[in-house]
């Protein structure tokens, strides 16, 4: 099958900064795929590269199949939903959905009859005649995903569209936008810097890291399987191990991830680490256990509802062994 987009050996070099160094990726078609890494990881240049807003210093860029490199931003089957959404404040609500029919010479009444249907989808029948400064910063987030939309994309492309919105109604955009996409069955390739988001919706995930990518995954196998020593700090919580300490705990001597959740307080007589918490830090759904030893801090993880140490308090730690995830040296 052909890939809806595909990176091979992509970089783009502002100066002496590389921006995007080397990158090969393969985002299959229907799938949602998320970039996720800090700032200045090279995310949002890769997402700018695919809808032609930057152009590749070297390696290509095929959108099904065609390489891009000739192919103006305008005349590629892509759209793209910005983090502050840049609607037309003087125009209605309608109207900024339309917009991208009226650009192509739709006739009025073709394009304010697409643009309800739209709006429908996206749950907002019967705003057309408000303006932007109407909505909440969800309401406007949606009219912006039914602008990107009204062109019938293959790609849509999102750059952190949810970063301005408060936690609840990130959340409740994130089951939407999933939804969303399940039902139209094209691909959403999303831009964030939240590891919730990525591994709440995506099919896949590339973790980027100065300007590469560190890891490409389902959630599952980025989130439990992690590559490097960054992967494992950036995507949740894990206790990063060096070779010497998983070479106490009976593995070889290589870093090592284990995650808080997989580990438990046991009592510090004949465990193979043991050691004095030190901080307790409430999570609402459990309790973080930090306990140091061997020169090492080690978080665990408690469950609500179970009996928390006090700080200053010698404990042990288990795990199973099963949750010891090896990792390589980079």
């Amino acid at each position: 099958m052909t890939a809806a987009v595909e990176f091979r050996n992509v970089s783009r070099h502002f100066g002496p900064v590389r921006a995007v160094d080397g990158v090969d990726l393969s985002i299959a078609e229907g799938s949602f795929f998320a970039m996720l890494g800090p700032s200045g990881s090279g995310k949002t240049t890769c997402l700018r590269l695919i809808s032609g807003f930057e152009s590749p210093t070297g390696g290509e860029i095929r959108i099904f199949g065609e390489n891009s490199g000739s192919v103006p931003p305008n005349r590629r089957n892509v759209n793209t939903v910005f983090q502050d959404y840049a609607l037309f404040p003087h125009m209605n609500v309608r109207d900024n959905v339309a917009y991208g029919l009226m650009v192509k010479g739709v006739d009025r009444v073709r394009r304010h009859a697409r643009a309800e249907e739209l709006l429908a989808l996206v749950k907002l029948d019967g705003y057309g005649e408000r303006k932007p400064g109407q909505l909440s910063g969800g309401q406007r987030q949606r009219v912006a995903l039914a602008r990107a939309l009204v062109n019938e994309p293959r790609v849509l492309l999102l750059d952190e569209p949810l970063g301005a919105l408060d936690l609840k109604l990130r959340e409740a955009m994130q089951d939407e936008l999933k939804a969303l996409q399940q039902r139209l069955r094209i691909t959403f390739v999303f831009v964030t810097h939240d590891q919730g988001e990525a591994l709440s919706m995506a099919d896949q995930v590339a973790v980027f890291s100065e300007g590469r990518v560190a890891q490409v995954g389902t959630p599952a196998e980025v989130y439990g399987r992690p590559r490097t020593r960054f992967v494992a700090d950036f995507v949740g919580s894990s206790n990063v191990l060096p070779p010497e300490m998983t070479q106490r705990l009976g593995g070889p001597a290589r870093w090592s991830s284990l995650r808080p959740e997989a580990m438990r307080l046991i009592p510090p007589e004949g465990a193979a680490l043991s050691g004095q918490v030190t901080a307790l830090r409430y999570l609402g759904a459990g309790t973080r256990v930090v306990v140091r030893t061997g020169g090492a801090e080690i978080g665990v993880l408690v469950p609500a509802g179970t009996a928390v140490p006090e700080p200053g308090a010698s404990v042990g730690l288990g795990f199973d062994r099963a949750a010891l995830h090896l990792m390589d040296e980079a």
